[in-house]
């Protein structure tokens, strides 16, 4: 038994450390990990310790392995260092992406100059948008999901517009009522946002689900 309240008080004391490293409030922890800030403040008492899953969920927040928190001595890194690795691998991906965009326009321009190639840079923009949601659901950033997601919609169907206008002109055809096409983006933006709204509805009913069987433990 006195192991187990050893190994507890370690668990805590990092549960702690990494809490406040990531600048989190007891309550902000719990509504990240879908948790009541009671089970958070019985974690950190001492009084108990998060399942393995939890623990994984933890360790992917901050950043550290799950030995980290069962560790006595408390690794430097936490949250901040590794949202400027985030930070530094995304622009990295984008000026890649910037890089091959404009490695296909210089070719393309030379090969036959005097065509709409810059057309190709709206294109690098949804493909950059792309990567940078591909991230964004790796690491849970909601913000950069919606602005990723909004970026693909409306500059998705402004390069369809330009390139389809820029080929019937070519070909003599009158395109009318083309600015039509961006009505479709009115209601897959109006699905993203229900989307949002209605999986931040989902967490909240998750953690009232919870306290609610965390009250009949008790």
């Amino acid at each position: 038994m006195e192991n187990v309240s050893i190994i507890n008080e370690t668990i805590a004391k990092n549960l702690i450390y990494y809490r406040k490293a990531a600048g989190l409030t007891q309550a902000e922890l719990a509504e990240k990990i879908n948790y009541s800030d009671k089970s958070v403040s019985k974690w950190e008492s001492g009084n108990g310790v998060p399942d393995i899953y939890t623990l994984m969920q933890l360790a992917d927040l901050y950043g550290v392995t799950v030995n980290a928190f069962v560790g006595e001595d408390t690794p430097v890194q936490h949250k901040k260092k590794v949202r400027g690795l985030h930070l530094l691998i995304m622009l990295l991906s984008s000026g890649i992406v910037w890089l091959v965009a404009s490695c296909i326009f210089v070719m393309l321009q030379l090969l036959q100059p005097g065509r709409a190639w810059w057309l190709g840079f709206l294109y690098a923009v949804v493909a950059n948008a792309v990567v940078l949601l591909v991230y964004g659901v790796l690491w849970k950033h909601r913000i950069l999901n919606f602005i990723s997601i909004s970026t693909i919609i409306w500059v998705s169907l402004l390069s369809v517009y330009l390139t389809v206008r820029i080929i019937t002109g070519r070909l003599g055809i009158e395109t009318t009522g083309l600015w039509c096409i961006f009505l479709i983006g009115v209601p897959l933006q109006v699905l993203e946002v229900l989307w949002a709204f209605f999986r931040s509805l989902l967490r909240k009913q998750r953690n009232i689900n919870r306290k609610k069987d965390e009250e009949k433990q008790d």
